[in-house]
C-alpha cells in the first residue's frame, strides 16, 4: 500500500534527492547507471529519509550535454532503461513514499529531434524552421552571426547551416551546445507541444517536473543585439514567460493530486523572482543565491533574509540547497580560500583544504535542513563526496570544458559515479572488473555507503539522523536569536534551535536545551569552529 504524505502541499518543506541518472548505480553492468539501479536502490533513499526524486533527464539523447539536449520526450534513452521501466520506478517509488519529480528542458532540444531534422531539411522561411530561431548572417555575404550575444557555454551562440548545394545557408540560434537549438516560444506549436508533455509524464504518476533554464524560453523576436543595462533583457527573464508557466499552472492544477512546478530560475532581482512565484505560477524555484553565497556569518545571514524575504509576499516556500550536478561539490568548495561559487571562477589546480571543507560542509548539511522550507540534496553529498578534479583529460565530456578551450575544469568532477560498497573502483556502482563511464578515485572505499552506515561519526548517518529529526521535529515558523559575532542562531517551532559558529574562536552553548544533534564534536560546554548544532527547549 503507498505512503502518503501527512499533507498535500508535501512539497512545502519535502526533502527532495536529485539523482543523476548516470552515476547513481548501474543495474545493466555497462558502466553507465540506469534506472534498474535507481530501482534497486530505492530502499536506501527510503532510508536516507527524503521524500522526492528529481531525476535529471533521462531521455532519448546524443549525450552532448548530458542528457540536456532531448531527441524525444515521452521516452527513456536505451542507455538508461525503457519507459515501462520508468513507469515502474515512479509506482515503486511511490510504494516507499517516495515521489518522482522529472526534468523538463523547454528552451532547447537536440540537433537528432524530429523537428530540427526536419527544419534543417526545410527552406527558410518554412513553418519547420519557424519552430526555431533561423536567420540571415549579417556582412556581405551573410558570414557574420545575426547578432553579439554570447553562448552560456562561451563562444557564439549561432551555426551556420548548409545549404542542400552545399553553399552556406542561414544561421540558427542555441544558447547552449550547438547541439542544443533554441526552440521558438513564440510559435503556439511549441507551447501545445510541452503542455502535450507534461500531461505525459503526470499521466504516468510523475509528481512534478523541474523546469531546466526556466528563466530563457522567450525572446524577443527582433533578436536585437544585447546592450549592457537595458531591460528588458533579449532572452533572460521576459515578461512573456508568465503566461507560459499560468498555463502549465492550470494543467498542474487540473489533477487530483496538484503537480507541482518547480524552475531552475538564475535571477538576480528578488522581486522579478518571486514573480514567477505567485499563486497561479510555478510552486517553488531555486534558491541559487544561498548556493552561491561564501562561507561566512554575515552572507549566510543576509541571504537567508533575502530569500524568506522574497517569497513571503507571494506565499511561496524558500528552497535551500547546497550543490547540484553544475557545481563545485560542497565539501570541496568550502575547503577553498574562495568558498563561494562563481562559473567564471572555476580553475584547474585551486588548492583545497579537504578536511576544512568537510568539517564545514557538515554544518551547512545541518544549517539547510533547519531552515523553513524545501531542501534538496544532491546525490553523493550525503556521503561527503569531493570534486574529483584529477580526472584524465581525455575522458572529461562536459561541453563547459569543450568550448572553453580546455581552460574551464567543467562540470564532470561532481558528476563521478557513487561508491557504494567494496575497497576498490567501481565501489558498487556496477559489477567488478566494469569501468564507470567516469572514472572513480582509488581513495574513495571509505566513502562508500557500506563503509559509512552504522559509522555514528560519518557523513551519511549525520544526514540520516538530520533528516528524521527534520521531519519529526522541525516546522512552523522563523526567527533569528541574539548571538555571538559570526555566529548564526535561530529558533523554529516548538522550542527548536540551531546554532553555526562560523567565527574563528568556539562560543559558549545555550545553558539551557538538550543537544539533538550536532554537526561535529562539542566539548566543555562550546560549539567549536565550523561546527552547527541543534538544541530542543525554549
Amino acid at each position: 500500500m503507498a505512503q502518503q504524505p501527512e499533507h498535500s502541499d508535501w512539497w512545502r518543506d519535502a526533502a527532495i534527492y536529485q539523482v543523476y541518472p548516470r552515476s547513481f548505480a548501474d543495474g545493466s553492468g555497462d558502466g553507465t547507471g540506469d534506472l534498474a539501479g535507481v530501482r534497486s536502490r530505492l530502499h536506501y533513499l527510503a532510508e536516507l529519509g527524503v521524500q522526492a526524486v528529481w531525476f535529471n533527464p533521462w531521455y532519448p539523447s546524443p549525450m552532448a550535454d548530458g542528457g540536456y539536449d532531448v531527441a524525444d520526450y515521452r521516452d527513456v534513452d536505451p542507455a538508461f532503461g525503457t519507459l515501462a521501466e520508468a513507469e515502474k520506478l515512479i509506482a515503486e517509488g511511490l510504494e516507499l513514499g517516495i515521489r518522482t519529480i522529472v526534468d523538463i528542458v523547454p528552451n532547447h532540444v537536440s540537433d537528432a529531434h524530429p523537428w530540427f531534422a526536419a527544419a534543417l531539411a526545410a527552406a527558410p522561411g518554412s513553418p519547420e524552421r519557424d519552430l526555431f530561431h533561423f536567420r540571415p548572417g549579417r556582412g556581405e555575404s551573410g558570414e557574420l552571426p545575426p547578432n553579439d550575444w554570447r553562448s552560456e557555454f562561451g563562444g557564439c551562440p549561432w551555426t551556420r547551416t548548409v545549404n542542400a548545394d552545399g553553399s552556406p545557408g542561414q544561421w540558427y540560434l542555441h544558447l547552449f551546445a550547438a547541439q542544443q537549438p533554441d526552440l521558438n516560444w513564440h510559435h503556439p506549436q511549441v507551447r501545445a507541444e510541452h503542455e502535450s508533455i507534461l500531461r505525459f509524464w503526470f499521466d504516468r504518476g510523475a509528481a512534478g517536473v523541474r523546469i531546466d533554464s526556466a528563466g530563457l524560453l522567450a525572446k524577443d523576436p527582433a533578436l536585437p543585439d544585447f546592450t549592457p543595462g537595458r531591460e528588458p533583457h533579449p532572452y533572460v527573464d521576459r515578461d512573456e514567460l508568465h503566461e507560459i508557466y499560468r498555463s502549465w499552472r492550470r494543467i498542474a492544477d487540473s489533477y487530483a493530486e496538484p503537480r507541482v512546478l518547480i524552475g531552475e530560475i538564475w535571477v538576480p532581482d528578488t522581486e522579478r523572482f518571486a514573480r514567477y512565484l505567485r499563486p497561479d505560477e510555478l510552486h517553488t524555484a531555486f534558491n541559487f543565491d544561498f548556493l552561491a553565497r561564501p562561507w561566512g556569518a554575515a552572507e549566510l545571514r543576509a541571504s537567508v533574509d533575502a530569500t524568506l524575504a522574497a517569497h513571503a509576499p507571494v506565499g511561496a516556500p524558500a528552497t535551500w540547497v547546497l550543490c547540484n550536478h553544475d557545481v563545485t561539490r560542497t565539501a570541496t568548495r568550502y575547503g577553498r580560500a574562495d568558498t563561494g561559487f562563481d562559473f567564471a571562477a572555476k580553475a584547474f589546480g585551486t588548492p583545497t583544504d579537504l578536511p576544512l571543507g568537510l568539517r564545514r560542509a557538515r554544518a551547512a548539511a545541518l544549517l539547510s535542513l533547519a531552515l523553513p522550507g524545501s531542501v534538496y540534496l544532491y546525490q553523493g553529498e550525503e556521503l561527503g563526496l569531493p570534486e574529483v578534479e584529477d580526472l584524465p583529460l581525455e575522458r572529461l565530456q562536459d561541453p563547459m570544458h569543450l568550448r572553453s578551450g580546455g581552460t574551464d575544469p567543467g562540470r564532470d568532477g561532481c558528476r563521478v559515479p557513487l561508491p557504494w560498497s567494496g575497497a576498490e573502483p567501481p565501489y558498487g556502482f556496477a559489477p567488478p572488473g566494469v569501468e564507470p563511464w567516469l572514472p572513480q578515485p582509488a581513495d574513495w572505499a571509505a566513502l562508500t555507503v557500506e563503509a559509512q552506515s552504522g559509522d555514528p561519526d560519518s557523513m551519511l548517518e549525520l544526514y540520516r539522523a538530520a533528516l528524521r529529526i527534520r521531519r519529526e521535529a522541525v516546522g512552523g515558523g522563523f526567527g533569528w536569536l541574539p548571538a555571538d559575532p559570526g555566529v548564526l542562531a535561530f529558533r523554529r517551532a516548538g522550542g527548536f534551535r540551531c546554532l553555526v559558529n562560523l567565527s574563528a574562536e568556539p562560543v559558549a552553548l545555550p545553558a539551557d536545551g538538550a543537544v539533538l544533534l550536532a554537526s561535529g564534536p562539542l566539548t566543555g560546554g562550546r560549539l567549536p569552529v565550523d561546527t552547527a548544532v541543534w538544541l530542543n527547549g525554549s
